[in-house]
């Protein structure tokens, strides 16, 4: 086993007993989707794997949401890395790619390196489509988000920090998830997240059909009287 490989399973040792249990939809198997991805983006855009691969692995480490801050978290991962790596362009390069990934509302200035548009793309695709759905449900109820208020405007919520939980899980489409589509790095992560998009999109439809059945059958009642 080459010192890299060796590295990438102690990795995923790592990532596994810090995220086990975690219900918020950033768990193991987010990870294990995301690195997948990323590989396989990474071999279509001729990227560094191995880079990718270990930035795909512990970039939920790190996250702010899981941490006491986004410091706390970065530090975290900071010092397993030298703890088991001497090759500090590697932990750099890493380092680099998680600190500046996450959406934070859009705000964050463009990905540096090919690598880090790679794993970037590759945890943006996870948050579309219908895995994108069910994590976003996952996320609102751990942090106490109603689904859907329509009584909430859009606009006055939008004011708010990102990291409110103020919000709804529906809100989550429009604040985020359907703005991924068009902020894709790569050429082959555009061509994956279009589907995805339109599955958010037809999922939206049905359940704003689903949601106002209700107001439908009190019209027609009132409309009979």
């Amino acid at each position: 086993m080459t010192q890299q490989s060796e590295l990438i399973k102690q990795a995923e040792h790592f990532v596994k007993e810090v995220l086990s249990g975690e219900a918020s939809g950033h768990d193991w198997w987010h990870i294990e989707r995301v690195r997948n991805t990323a590989l396989e983006i990474a071999r279509k855009e001729q990227a560094d794997v191995v880079v990718c691969e270990l930035a795909a692995l512990l970039h939920d480490v790190a996250d702010e949401k899981l941490n006491d801050s986004k410091e706390a978290g970065l530090e975290k991962v900071r010092i397993w890395l030298r703890g088991h790596t001497a090759e500090s362009g590697l932990i750099d390069h890493v380092m680099e790619i998680i600190s500046t990934m996450s959406y934070n509302g859009g705000r964050n200035p463009p990905m540096k390196t090919l690598e880090g548009q790679v794993v970037q793309d590759a945890d943006r695709l996870d948050a579309l489509g219908a895995i994108g759905i069910a994590r976003t449900f996952a996320y609102s109820g751990a942090k106490g988000r109603i689904i859907h208020d329509p009584e909430l405007s859009h606009e006055v919520l939008a004011q708010e920090d990102y990291r409110s939980n103020n919000k709804s899980a529906i809100y989550h489409f429009y604040e985020k998830l359907l703005k991924l589509k068009d902020l894709m790095n790569t050429s082959y992560a555009r061509e994956l997240a279009e589907q995805r998009h339109a599955f958010m999109e037809l999922f939206l439809q049905q359940f704003y059909s689903e949601w106002t059945m209700r107001d439908q059958r009190a019209s027609n009642e009132k409309h009979d009287d």
